[in-house]
C-alpha cells in the first residue's frame, strides 16, 4: 500500500512500531519510570491475591505490558502542579483518610523523609489512581477482544482466543472488581470521579455499538462517540493527578482540557492504525473496526467525498463485512484452495489482508488518511494550548512529549 505523499515513510514505521513501545522508548515517561514501577507492583500485589482458577487466566493477560499511558498521564500531571510555584499540598480530607488506605510492601512504599506528609499521602494516592486506570483500561482490552473477536493482544494470543469468551468477560470483570476494591479506600472526591469516567467510558462503547452500519454518521457524532469511550478517560487521568497534587481550579480546568483533547488525537491514531497498521509491531488483532462495521473519521470522509453511486459501491464491496466474508470464502472455494492444500483459514486472512489494502488505497487516494491525520494534529495543538497557563517545568515538557508522541503515531 503507498502511503498519502506528506507521510515520512520512516517517521511511520517508527510510530506504527510504537505499539509496542517499551516504557523507556517513550521519551517524557522516563522522567516517572519509578513511580511506574511502583504502579505495576502495586497492580501485581492486588492480582497475586487471586485464587485459581482466576490466577490461571490472569497469566494470560500482560498487564502493564503495554504503554502505560493513562497511568502515565495521571502521575505526570500530578508532577507538573506539585512541581509548579502554586501547589498547595493535599487536602485534609485526604490525610484524614489515610489509614484506611491499602497499603503497599515494603518494596513498593514511597518513602522520602524531606517530603511532607501531606505529599506523601497524596503521592500515594496518585500511584493508587495510576493503578486503577491502567486496570480499568485492561478490562476494557478484555472486553473489547470479545467484542471484535481479537485473537492477539500485544503479541499474544488474547485470552477469549485461549480460553473462551466467557472467561474473558469475566476476567475483565475481575479486573474492575480489583480497580473499585482500591478506590474504596481513596477520598469519595477520587472516588466519584472513576465511577462517573467508568460510566461515561461504556455509554459511548454502547453508543458506538448503536452507530454500527449508520453509513450517516457525521464527524461531530463520531467525536462524541471516541469523547465519551476513550477521550474522557485521558481527561480524568489528567484530573485526578492534578487534584491529587493540590492543583487549582484553573490548573485542573487545564489539564483536563489537556487529556481530552490529547484523548481524542490518540483514539482517531488508534482508528488510523487500525487500518494502516502492521499487526506484527502493534501486536494486536487490526482490521476490527471494518470487521464489526464501525464507522472511524477516514472512513466518514470517504463516503462523504465520493458520490452516491461510488459510496454505494464502497459500502457493498468493503463494509459490509458479511458480503466480504461471503465473497471471500467462495473464491477460496472455486480457487480450489483447500484441494491444493492450502490451509483455509489463511486463504482468508490473505483475502482479508487484500480487501483491507485495496480499502486503504481508496481512502489515501480521496485524502481521507490526510484528512484524518491533521484532525490528529488539530487536536494536539488543543491539547498544548490549554497547558499555557501551566508554570514550565521538566514535568511540563514531558506532558507535551506525551502528547506530541500520540500526534505521531499516526504517521
Amino acid at each position: 500500500m503507498q502511503l498519502p505523499s506528506h507521510i515520512n515513510h520512516s517517521l511511520r514505521s517508527k510510530a506504527i512500531s510504537a505499539g509496542g513501545l517499551p516504557l523507556s522508548m517513550i521519551p517524557s515517561f522516563r522522567l516517572i519510570e519509578d513511580e511506574l514501577e511502583q504502579v505495576k507492583r502495586l497492580i501485581d500485589e492486588q492480582l497475586a491475591e487471586a485464587r485459581e482458577p482466576v490466577g490461571r487466566l490472569l497469566r494470560n493477560v500482560n498487564i502493564c505490558s503495554g504503554k502505560m499511558i493513562r497511568p502515565g498521564l495521571v502521575l505526570l500531571s500530578y508532577r507538573v502542579v506539585l512541581d509548579g510555584p502554586c501547589a498547595n499540598g493535599l487536602s485534609t480530607k485526604s490525610a484524614e483518610n489515610a489509614e484506611k488506605r491499602p497499603k503497599l510492601s515494603k518494596s513498593s512504599t514511597f518513602v522520602d523523609s524531606a517530603v511532607s506528609d501531606n505529599q506523601h499521602d497524596s503521592h500515594y494516592d496518585a500511584i493508587c489512581v495510576a493503578a486503577i486506570v491502567e486496570l480499568i483500561h485492561n478490562a476494557t482490552l478484555l472486553h473489547d477482544d470479545v467484542i471484535d473477536g481479537g485473537q492477539k493482544r500485544r503479541g499474544l494470543p488474547t485470552v477469549n482466543n485461549l480460553c473462551g469468551n466467557e472467561s474473558a468477560v469475566l476476567l475483565g470483570d475481575f479486573l474492575l472488581s480489583k480497580a473499585f476494591k482500591i478506590c474504596a479506600k481513596l477520598d469519595p472526591e477520587i472516588t466519584n470521579i472513576v465511577a462517573g469516567t467508568a460510566v461515561r467510558v461504556c455509554e459511548g462503547e454502547l453508543g458506538q455499538i448503536a452507530q454500527r452500519q449508520n453509513w450517516q454518521l457525521s464527524e461531530s457524532e463520531y467525536i462524541n462517540i471516541i469523547t465519551e469511550k476513550s477521550a474522557s478517560l485521558f481527561s480524568s487521568c489528567c484530573l485526578l493527578g492534578g487534584l491529587l497534587a493540590g492543583a487549582s481550579e484553573s490548573q485542573i480546568r487545564s489539564l483536563a482540557e489537556f487529556g481530552l483533547n490529547a484523548g481524542i488525537a490518540f483514539q482517531i491514531t488508534d482508528d488510523l492504525l487500525d487500518i494502516i497498521g502492521d499487526e506484527s509491531k502493534t501486536g494486536k488483532t487490526l482490521g476490527s473496526d471494518i470487521d464489526k462495521n464501525k464507522l472511524t473519521l477516514a472512513v466518514i470522509h470517504l463516503l462523504r467525498a465520493v458520490d452516491e453511486e461510488e459510496k454505494s459501491a464502497v459500502i457493498n464491496s468493503y463494509l459490509l463485512n458479511p458480503v466480504r466474508d461471503s465473497v471471500t470464502r467462495d473464491n477460496v472455494i472455486q480457487k480450489g484452495g483447500i484441494s491444493k492444500g492450502l490451509n483455509h483459514e489463511a486463504c482468508l486472512e490473505r483475502d482479508a489482508r487484500c480487501g483491507k489494502e485495496s480499502l486503504a488505497e481508496i481512502l489515501e487516494r480521496f485524502g481521507s488518511f490526510k484528512y484524518a491525520y491533521g484532525r490528529v494534529q488539530e487536536f494536539v495543538t488543543k491539547a498544548l494550548n490549554a497547558l499555557t497557563d501551566l508554570q514550565e517545568s521538566e514535568a511540563r515538557e514531558a506532558v507535551i512529549e506525551t502528547a506530541k508522541f500520540i500526534g505521531e503515531r499516526a504517521i
